[in-house]
């Protein structure tokens, strides 16, 4: 077993570890510990909202969760002699579960606070609590379905340069002045509430807790991406912004379906992660690797072979507005269409909501050159339901 070098306490917060996190982005977030190039080691990570989620039937958890503390992130980890300009190549070797806490959980989050990708037509929080057997993970709160999770971390991530921080806080500045009080934002800006920054104290803590970017999006660093296909035995090629590149993950997923929908995504679990790094010299000019990480998924991945697929094109649901080639509106509409089918068999929509977010559906998108339609597809492996889910 790779050696465990960053360790949490599932009774404390991250600020109250004894090694601490962050929860924001920043190149002045001081390491965690230090490796070199070659080395295999062993994080353990909180769940992305630290401890705010409880295992029971009450959603007000999901409700009132402070959005400003996610997502809680283990590291930072420099590697020794990389450099701006390197690509650092992270394998992730093996990926689980706490013995202590064999659950996890799903939620539809309230439209005032963090919303959806179907917030409007969900804007009640809802929870589903996930307990994990083996590989396979089942639901008192969404019955009738048993399926094998892919279990990755929804965000893992290298430190951007202070130039790069700044041109994201620019760009997202100015998106969210186009719309200053819309429900939810269009962006999360810099917070200095619930912040976390591994041992930064006085002065300094105060200025990265004023400029340091929110977790919540993926970006060019890689970020919060929840890619559910990278799991055991993927690599990950960074583009290196900051000296030691100062690698950091957390977020961890026992599953999740294309897209996760319901944005409290997947099933949000605490485990361990095992690493293993090298570096590339001068691999994002080499490789044109620059502005966002390449991956190579590894080989697990449940084996489901039957779908019922359904489709989504880009006309707006409400209005009937034709939309052009418009490929959220196709996506959501797919979604839709998925749910109205699964609450012909009985499932809530928040039920059948949660579980297109929860269980490994697959999401494509299958045309945009045929004007003014984009189109996307949902796809429900048929043998997670324990009973005949097709059409007769």
């Amino acid at each position: 077993m790779p050696k465990k070098l960053f360790q949490v306490d599932l009774n404390k917060t991250m600020d109250k570890q004894d090694v601490p996190g962050h929860n924001r982005w920043h190149p002045d977030i001081p390491a965690a510990f230090s490796v070199n190039p070659g080395e295999s080691f062993r994080m353990e990570c909180l769940d992305w909202t630290d401890g705010q989620i409880r295992n029971n039937d009450d959603p007000s958890d999901i409700r009132d969760v402070n959005l400003n503390r996610v997502h809680v992130l283990s590291g930072p980890v420099y590697v020794n002699g990389v450099e701006p300009g390197d690509l650092l190549v992270v394998d992730i070797l093996d990926i689980g579960t706490f013995s202590a806490h064999e659950w996890g959980f799903n939620g539809i989050f309230a439209k005032e606070n963090g919303g959806s990708f179907l917030t409007d037509h969900y804007p009640e929080a809802a929870k589903s609590i996930w307990d994990f057997h083996g590989i396979y993970a089942t639901s008192r709160h969404v019955p009738n379905v048993k399926f094998a999770g892919i279990i990755h971390p929804g965000l893992i991530g290298v430190a951007p340069s202070q130039e790069l921080l700044d041109e994201w806080n620019r760009r997202e500045s100015e998106l969210v002045d186009q719309d200053p009080k819309r429900v939810p934002p269009l962006a999360n800006l810099p917070d200095k509430d619930s912040v976390v920054l591994g041992t930064l104290t006085g002065e300094d803590f105060d200025r990265v807790a004023r400029e340091g970017a929110r977790t919540v999006p993926p970006r060019e660093n890689g970020g919060n991406c929840d890619i559910k296909n990278l799991s055991r035995g993927s690599k990950i090629y960074f583009p290196v912004f900051v000296e030691g590149a100062k690698l950091s993950v957390g977020d961890l997923h026992f599953s999740q379906g294309d897209g996760e929908i319901t944005f409290c995504g997947g099933i949000e679990m605490p485990g361990w992660i095992d690493l293993h790094v090298e570096v590339i010299k001068g691999g994002m000019e080499k490789y044109q690797i620059k502005k966002n990480p390449a991956f190579r998924p590894g080989p697990m991945d449940p084996h489901y072979n039957e779908y019922i697929v359904f489709e989504g094109v880009s006309v707006n649901e409400f209005t009937g507005k034709q939309t052009y080639m418009d490929a959220n509106v196709a996506y959501r509409n797919a979604c839709l269409n998925a749910i109205e089918f699964l609450k012909a068999h009985g499932f809530t929509g928040e039920q059948a909501y949660m579980l297109l977010g929860s269980a490994p559906v697959q999401g494509h998108l299958a045309g945009v050159v045929d004007i003014p339609n984009s189109c996307c597809t949902i796809a429900l492996p048929k043998d997670i339901f324990t009973f005949d889910i097709m059409p007769k």
